[in-house]
């Protein structure tokens, strides 16, 4: 039985890695996205929903929903508040990071596993990958492409960013980087690259 490789997608916020890791899930790769996981865990039914009410209170609740935009506001000028809540997310989002892979692993459906963690040199998890892969883009394109899907304004793409490493630090970090500096078709064809070159090696 070949061994599923484990593979980690990073980057700056709005820089294409969302989309880099769809290519890679178009082409066999199993992906899942921290964000993804965030927003599972995050409910008043769990035991980490319920640590985070009692931590920012319950004016985050919107109709028995847990509002990550009410999170958002709370914590993003509180940095201890910011630290005490990634403290609790994190360990829990790579737990079930670490559980898919064990599933997909035992399963056998596919010989690549992707994760898409915006944070994953930030929380010292890039040594828990295979390969770990920094996708860049321009800072404008990330400031459009983040004003467009969100509604936030530029200040509040440079408010998030600054707690975050640098893009190229996280590139310097990783084992890959992928330019997002083109087109999309350019961007699968350099997917498609990336995931033929991890079936052959």
């Amino acid at each position: 039985m070949l061994k599923l490789k484990k593979i980690a997608v990073t980057g700056g916020i709005s820089c294409g890695k969302t989309l880099f890791c769809r290519y890679l899930q178009e082409l066999g790769a199993y992906v899942v996205s921290a964000d993804e996981v965030v927003h599972q865990l995050l409910s008043p039914k769990t035991e980490l929903g319920q640590n985070v009410i009692k931590l920012l209170g319950t004016d985050i609740l919107v109709d028995t929903v847990i509002d990550r935009r009410k999170i958002a506001e709370k914590v993003f000028h509180q940095p201890e508040l910011l630290k005490s809540l990634e403290s609790l997310l994190h360990p829990e989002v790579m737990r079930e990071i670490d559980k898919q892979y064990q599933d997909v692993s035992k399963n056998n459906v596919t010989t690549v596993f992707v994760a898409e963690i915006p944070l994953l040199f930030e929380i010292g998890a890039g040594s828990m990958f295979d390969q770990t892969v920094t996708v860049i883009a321009n800072e404008e394109d990330c400031i459009h492409r983040f004003r467009n899907t969100t509604g936030y304004d530029t200040e509040e793409f440079h408010r998030r960013m600054s707690r975050q490493f640098d893009p190229q630090k996280k590139a310097q970090l990783a084992d890959s980087v992928i330019p997002n500096t083109g087109s999309k078709k350019e961007l699968q064809e350099r997917a498609t690259q990336f995931y033929q070159h991890l079936l052959t090696h």
